[in-house]
């Protein structure tokens, strides 16, 4: 059974002040997403399924139906503040969906099968999908995930902090814990940090951290319904709490449901945080382009 991309594309691009994910990027007008499709295509993986906001499906449809048709089959999953969330839960400040987690949840009943995660607005590199694919093809079971593992010092931005899942392994590369730093930066000496509340703590610039290109099976779907509920009652007067990822796969481990390996790559990692971050991007594509990496022209 060929594996299935999931693209988490429903934010808001609140930071970025624009909707990114098709945004043009490559020589011909090719986004972000059509680069990674393209390697999982050349990878193995057999569908891809946009997790969007429903007012947005048109624009994608326009934008990828055409050029997709006949080499991997697409669907949409639509993610909005009340999917699978209850009236009474729904803080009235509330102004956008629940996170990661909760876009792998409203996946209920479009995936039987195994399955990566990844983000629209990264590049991740061929590398990366054919270490995933590999992984779900011949390793991914109900208790064995895996994270595609990225240096930190690679995914920094020049232009402002940045979210990491932070991946803390044993000697096996099994993930021990994942915490989301969502402040991370290098200061002028060079060192990298990241703040909380309470003050700066210095991160190891080699260390692995999550871009959200996780590999599940389809198992872990009922367990962000079952964890995403809990998390709904305690989070019930919090505005922007968020059910990310790591939430879910910390759990995962710590219960004894399962082991997440973190499978290091070493494909060029680079995103879209910021606007300032766009040139950078394409000068980076058209370098790998002329590399004979890509085509000029993807489809």
């Amino acid at each position: 059974m060929q594996p299935t991309l999931v693209i988490l594309a429903a934010g808001m691009a609140s930071r970025y002040g624009s909707m990114k994910q098709v945004e043009s990027f490559g020589m011909n007008g090719e986004t972000i997403m059509e680069y990674s499709i393209y390697d999982a295509i050349r990878a193995g993986f057999g569908k891809v399924i946009f997790i969007i906001r429903e007012e947005f499906v048109d624009t994608f449809k326009e934008k990828f139906e055409a050029k997709l048709k006949g080499k991997i089959e697409v669907d949409y999953v639509f993610q909005s503040i009340h999917s699978f969330a209850e009236a009474q839960y729904i803080h009235p400040d509330r102004k956008k969906p629940w996170g990661t987690g909760h876009a792998v949840l409203c996946c209920k009943g479009k995936i039987n099968e195994p399955f990566a995660v990844i983000n629209a607005d990264d590049f991740y590199g061929k590398d990366a999908f054919e270490k995933a694919a590999y992984f779900l093809k011949n390793e991914c079971n109900e208790k064995t995930y895996s994270i595609i593992g990225y240096h930190l010092v690679n995914t920094l931005s020049e232009h402002g902090s940045v979210s990491r899942g932070v991946c803390s392994v044993d000697a096996n590369n099994n993930l021990t814990e994942i915490n989301e730093r969502t402040k991370i930066y290098r200061l002028e000496d060079g060192s990298i940090v990241y703040e909380d509340e309470s003050d700066l703590h210095v991160l190891a610039g080699n260390g692995l951290v999550s871009m959200n290109y996780i590999c599940f099976h389809p198992n872990v779907i009922d367990l962000c319904e079952t964890l995403f509920y809990d998390f709904l009652k305690r989070n019930r007067n919090d505005p922007k709490a968020e059910f990310f990822i790591p939430f879910v796969t910390n759990h995962f481990i710590h219960s004894g449901k399962g082991r997440v390996k973190v499978v290091p790559t070493s494909a060029q990692w680079f995103g879209v945080t910021y606007k300032e971050d766009a040139p950078v991007v394409k000068a980076s594509l058209h370098k790998l382009i002329k590399a004979g990496e890509y085509p000029e022209r993807l489809w």
